[in-house]
């Protein structure tokens, strides 16, 4: 036995001398070798950790697979992250922050700003996988919409369409009987159907079914359906319906308006997927830029290279990467460019003095191609200080000059938007391309989301992480079903 032992002092004292050991090295399909980076191998490497990535990451882990997380960035969240007050300056290039506008601690502004349908697809994703007990979420108080160059609370309900102010006597009637249907209307049960086949039937033809006029069309699809343009208006109305369903089962949960905010912004969701995709075994690297994504001989991703621990190039190999767009700008396609106004206020900007609002500019109600959206949070949501509000007005874009003299084209576009702010403690202007992938990414291994777009709220983002899980998986995300254990609280 103490011979034993010595051997082992012995062997210990070696391997000592020895040093730590060398990394494992891989192999790239060029036949050179980089050292491992992390573990060396994994089932997926995702870059970037904007909501979407950090959601499909949660998502991945706890199905088992064996996931790397990385962002070049040394933050949480990317575009979706939120910032203090010296951060928010620090961005725009403008310096210091006036005293006057409070501790820049007390800010949580968001750089892609969204409210949560209450009964949404992902406050589902976040109850279905447990991120929810990880966070707090408030109510936001108000949603309006304009008509007629008036701002009016959104109506919902049968009753709020017999008292709204938007609509005139006899079209309110019109109006609680479409929703009264919506309401009613159940796929599975021929009887709520009144004899329309929506799978056939055009939007716009059941608006006319109703005998809506074109005012009451305007805030129904853009306030209540939540469509960015018209081009619902000649798809079959099931979605439509299905939508506005959704808007008003969201508002009956908890009233006044449905939809939910985080306290202290949307950057604790990223965090907060990346919590779970920790939990289940996810391997998370901050500040870790990415020199390419490799591809082996018959073109599809197979690792990246970055750098290791000692700050020379390593490798990770995979099976599959998934991306946000910036790390793949030669693979997406530009569809659109998005001009936003980000302000502190120190004051609310609805009729009914909120301290949250959405308001929506429906295009027809503002001459534009485009809806302006209109966010609005404060220190109910620990998002500023007490006595101060943040402000952002967005909107999509085709003009060419925006680079050229931002602030005055901002200040064209969104100018409708701009005036419900009134005056303004601090603002900055900004625009970014929409960018899509050109692939599905099945033929290269390469899974690629979508750029956040200009509304105000998460439907949108939510379709395209279901779309993301689909082209992984090749099957829909089942939101009926808990992809975790759940305590009896949690459900």
């Amino acid at each position: 036995f103490i011979q034993t032992s010595s051997k082992m002092a012995d062997s210990d004292e070696t391997a000592q001398d020895a040093g730590p050991t060398p990394p494992q090295m891989l192999t790239l399909p060029d036949g050179t070798s980089l050292p491992a980076l992390a573990d060396g191998e994994y089932d997926v490497i995702i870059l970037g950790t904007g909501l979407k990535e950090c959601i499909i990451s949660g998502i991945l882990s706890v199905d088992g697979k064996k996931v790397l997380h990385m962002d070049r960035n040394d933050y949480y969240g990317g575009e979706s992250a939120s910032v203090n007050l010296n951060q928010l300056f620090e961005k725009f290039k403008a310096g210091t922050p006036p005293s006057a506008l409070g501790s820049s601690r007390d800010y949580n502004i968001d750089l892609q700003p969204k409210f949560l349908m209450a009964n949404g697809k992902l406050v589902k994703m976040l109850v279905l996988t447990g991120v929810n007990k990880y966070l707090e979420f408030k109510q936001v108080d108000g949603s309006y919409v304009l008509k007629d160059g008036k701002i009016n609370k959104v109506p919902a309900t049968d009753t709020e369409a017999l008292s709204t102010p938007l609509v005139g006597f006899f079209e309110k009637r019109r109006l609680r009987s479409f929703v009264m249907y919506v309401q009613d209307y159940e796929v599975d049960k021929p009887t709520t159907h009144k004899g329309y086949d929506l799978n056939k039937l055009t939007a716009k033809e059941l608006f006319d079914k109703f005998g809506l006029e074109k005012g009451t069309i305007d805030f129904i699809g853009h306030a209540l359906a939540l469509y960015d343009s018209d081009f619902y208006l000649s798809q079959p109305a099931l979605e439509l319906v299905d939508r506005c369903k959704l808007y008003g089962e969201s508002l009956a949960r908890y009233g006044k308006s449905p939809y939910l905010y985080p306290l202290y912004g949307l950057g604790e969701l990223p965090q907060a997927f990346a919590r779970l995709a920790a939990v289940y075994g996810g391997t998370y690297m901050l500040n870790k830029p990415i020199d390419r994504v490799v591809y082996n001989e018959q073109g599809a991703a197979c690792g990246v290279v970055s750098v290791g621990e000692d700050g020379k190039p390593a490798f990770a190999r995979c099976k599959q990467i998934v991306g946000d767009p910036t790390y793949f700008r030669d693979r997406c396609a530009a569809k659109a460019k998005v001009v936003r106004c980000i302000a502190v206020l120190s004051h609310p900007i609805t009729p009914g003095n909120e301290a949250s609002s959405q308001i929506i500019l429906p295009q027809n109600q503002i001459g534009r191609p485009n809806d302006v959206y209109v966010f609005c949070v404060s220190g109910s949501h620990c998002a500023a200080p007490d006595g101060k509000y943040v402000a952002l007005v967005s909107s999509v874009t085709t003009r060419a000059d925006l680079a050229e003299n931002l602030a005055r084209s901002a200040n064209e576009e969104l100018k409708d938007g701009l005036k419900l702010l009134g005056k303004v403690d601090a603002c900055f202007y900004d625009w970014y391309e929409v960018l899509e992938p050109m692939a599905d990414g099945r033929a290269d291994a390469t899974f690629i989301s979508k750029s956040y777009d200009a509304t105000s709220h998460f439907e949108q983002t939510t379709e395209d992480v279901m779309d993301l899980y689909q082209r992984l998986y090749g099957k829909p995300l089942d939101l009926s079903k808990t992809m975790v254990s759940l305590s009896p609280d949690d459900e």
